[in-house]
C-alpha cells in the first residue's frame, strides 16, 4: 500500500482585492501639474537628463520635482489633490 503525503500549497489563500480603473488619459499636458517623483538615493543614470529634457520639451506644464530616500512614490494629500499626474522613478 502506497504512503500518502499530505502539504500545504506554498503561495497560500490569497485575500480577494478590490480591483480599480486606470485613470483616464490626459487630454493636454499644457497647464497641467506632473509630479516628478525621483527615489533611492538622488539625481542618479538617466534621471539627470530627464530633469532637463520634459521641462524642456514641455514647457507648458508645472513640473514638481520630489526627491525621496526608498523605494515608494507616495505623495502627500495636498500633492495628490494638486497632480494632475506622476512619473515616479526608482534608482537602483
Amino acid at each position: 500500500m502506497a504512503q500518502t503525503y499530505k502539504c500545504l500549497n506554498p503561495i497560500g489563500i490569497q485575500p480577494p482585492i478590490e480591483v480599480k480603473p486606470l485613470a483616464p488619459r490626459l487630454d493636454t499636458l499644457d497647464g497641467k501639474t506632473i509630479y516628478l517623483c525621483i527615489n533611492a538615493g538622488g539625481d542618479q543614470d538617466i534621471t539627470i537628463p530627464l530633469l532637463k529634457t520634459l521641462p524642456a520639451r514641455f514647457p507648458k506644464v508645472n513640473w514638481k520635482i520630489k526627491r525621496q530616500f526608498g523605494f515608494n512614490a507616495d505623495l502627500s494629500a495636498d500633492e495628490k489633490r494638486e497632480a494632475d499626474a506622476m512619473i515616479g522613478g526608482v534608482i537602483w
